[in-house]
């Protein structure tokens, strides 16, 4: 049974303007090596799955950027979305594509921009999660302890009662983005985790559960399939793809389903939500300050300023993000970083679409 992985990586990381735009979005992005978290997230995965079985899902905006960043990777993976339709139709479409190729494959589906560390132990839960996978008929999603009652995280209840390994536990709720207190209910149980976005399970077994759960996704997607190889592929594409509604495969299908498992994810993980969260990653000097490019800062604590040519002077900051590109210049504190995206829908609304 061939392993492919799917990565998904249509977004435009509204929270990381001004380096993040429509074009070269946060996961082509530089943040923390010199290699963009897309190049990461594809190196993490060798030797479990061959560059040949790794697909990448995106648009037409950001195509050509990654076949650039990804050369090792052959063109035809990566896939195109007529339409940003958000992740159930996105994982339904590579599911249908990889179905047509592969007699039988198991899916590893991943986000393009999350950091993990400890590469071994990444790949030692993937294999867990692929042969249990590969075994039964199950979903399998991976779950990170939290260590933090965060608001920013989707959490999964798990049933710690029933597993035979310890690391395996049957899903008992999911539960969206909570307020502060009820996250700080969670952490204490002991039996939430956090939502991780990534999902392990045969392509067919996915294609079941949207039949079942998502019929009219699954309607579109057999008319897509049924064209796979033909002349009229790209314009079913667009026109079946433009019908279907935009949901999440949180919100179709795992919150519904009675077959999801979760493995324990014992490695250091972010989904990097914000440019706060790059701050809490990043090293720091004595004053708990992070400077990247030409900078200068004087009497500034706990400030994050980055400048990508222009040389930036910040004095007396706390608390602070700067964040300076040839044409934009952001200045946020660092509690209200995930507002960030307000900027980008000002932008929009008002047709500045040079700024986007």
């Amino acid at each position: 049974m061939e392993v492919v992985a799917i990565i998904m990586a249509g977004g435009v990381g509204s929270r990381f303007w001004p380096r993040s735009r429509q074009v070269e979005p946060k996961q082509l992005l530089t943040l923390f090596t010199d290699r963009s978290m897309i190049q990461n997230t594809v190196d993490r995965l060798n030797p479990l799955v061959k560059n040949e079985n790794i697909y990448v899902v995106t648009n037409k905006l950001q195509k050509d950027k990654i076949v650039e960043q990804l050369n090792d990777l052959p063109e035809e993976n990566i896939i195109v979305e007529p339409f940003g339709k958000n992740t159930a139709a996105c994982i339904g479409l590579a599911s249908i594509l990889i179905e047509e190729k592969y007699d039988n494959a198991i899916t590893i589906i991943l986000p393009a921009d999350h950091l993990i560390n400890d590469k071994e132990k990444f790949i030692s839960t993937l294999n867990k999660a692929v042969s249990y996978a590969e075994k039964t008929d199950a979903l399998v999603t991976i779950g990170i302890h939290p260590t933090r009652p965060d608001t920013g995280y989707g959490y999964i209840q798990i049933d710690e009662s029933n597993d035979d390994d310890n690391e395996l536990h049957k899903v008992i709720r999911f539960a969206e983005k909570p307020n502060l207190a009820t996250a700080e209910r969670f952490l204490e149980s002991g039996d939430f985790f956090w939502n991780s976005g990534m999902f392990i399970w045969k392509a067919s077994v996915i294609l079941e559960e949207i039949k079942e759960y998502m019929p009219d996704l699954s309607f579109g997607l057999k008319e897509i399939q049924e064209s796979i190889g033909k002349d009229d592929f790209e314009t079913t594409l667009i026109n079946v793809y433009g019908q279907l509604r935009s949901t999440s495969v949180d919100y179709g299908i795992m919150e519904n389903s009675k077959n999801v498992y979760l493995i324990k994810g014992k490695f250091d993980w972010s989904d990097v939500g914000s440019w706060d969260a790059v701050y809490h990653i990043l090293e720091k000097d004595t004053n708990d300050n992070v400077e990247k490019g030409a900078v200068y800062l004087e009497n500034s604590e706990r400030t994050y300023v980055h400048s990508d040519k222009k040389f930036t002077a910040v004095i007396g900051a706390k608390d602070l993000i700067v964040i300076n590109t040839d044409d934009a210049t952001l200045v946020c504190h660092r509690d209200y970083a995930q507002d960030v995206k307000l900027v980008v829908d000002y932008l929009k609304m008002n047709k500045k679409d040079e700024l986007l």
